[in-house]
């Protein structure tokens, strides 16, 4: 079975509104798309680019909280919990809108326990309520060299927050470059953790380009995810080097791919 990939259109397609990229990405022959923040846009009208590509989107991301301040999300942010949960659900109300199966839960630049205790507090009332619509909560490692500061930077760790919270509906975003970055040894890793896994990003490692050049063998890596059982869309998270159009041979070199 071809591997199937999902257009993160948080990074491809920048240049246009988020409907004409959920379209730009139908034409380039992607089989899914995935978002960051969807919030400046109608749900009317991405619903109806969704409609018309017949494509499903696959996720998106709470809000980062204050930008300008170079926040990166507010889950484990002491004392800013009504803002979190706020933002909580926001993203549900997109999700269920738009029949997005994932939200990531940002966690934000913090450390120590009571971050610890305010991140798992905020995800247990995410997955109750995302639970409630068959959703799925996401957490996602961040590597420290991108994002330095960010509460959540290993799997182990996640691992930990997730046997914490207690809920079946809160998975692991298995974003490979972060995840090489931080610990490498990819496949054996996701063997492990695969049960904790909801979704599956790449890029290449080290510059966050497409996925056809660095450290990771990407054709048998995605192989080797198939053979262990995992079906689902692959999400195309990477930084363009030139244009998304200019670069999107990667899909058709690929093994698998027609």
């Amino acid at each position: 079975m071809a591997t199937r990939f999902s257009a993160n259109l948080g990074f491809l397609w920048q240049e246009l509104s988020l409907p004409d990229a959920i379209r730009a990405a139908k034409s380039a022959g992607f089989d899914a798309v995935e978002c960051h923040w969807p919030y400046n846009e109608s749900v009317d009208r991405l619903k109806a680019a969704l409609d018309e590509t017949g494509l499903a989107m696959l996720g998106l991301n709470t809000v980062r909280g204050r930008v300008e301040a170079g926040e990166n999300g507010l889950a484990a942010l002491p004392g800013r919990e009504l803002e979190a949960q706020t933002a909580i659900r926001q993203a549900l109300d997109y999700a269920v809108a738009l029949d997005v199966p994932n939200i990531h839960v940002m966690a934000g630049k913090a450390s120590g326990e009571v971050a610890h205790a305010t991140y798992v507090a905020n995800l247990t009332i995410a997955c109750e309520l995302a639970a409630a619509h068959g959703k799925t909560i996401l957490i996602e490692p961040l590597n420290s060299r991108d994002a330095p500061d960010y509460f959540l930077s290993t799997t182990a760790q996640a691992v930990s927050v997730i046997e914490k919270v207690g809920h079946a509906n809160l998975k692991i975003m298995f974003d490979c470059y972060h995840v090489q970055i931080m610990e490498g040894d990819l496949c054996r890793r996701f063997e492990r953790l695969m049960p904790h896994v909801g979704h599956v990003q790449i890029a290449a490692v080290p510059d966050r380009g497409e996925p056809d050049s660095g450290e990771i063998d990407y054709p048998y890596v995605l192989s080797r995810l198939a053979f262990l059982g995992w079906d689902r869309p692959i999400g195309a998270e990477y930084r363009p080097r030139a244009t998304t159009d200019a670069g999107l041979g990667w899909m058709s070199r690929f093994e698998g791919r027609k």
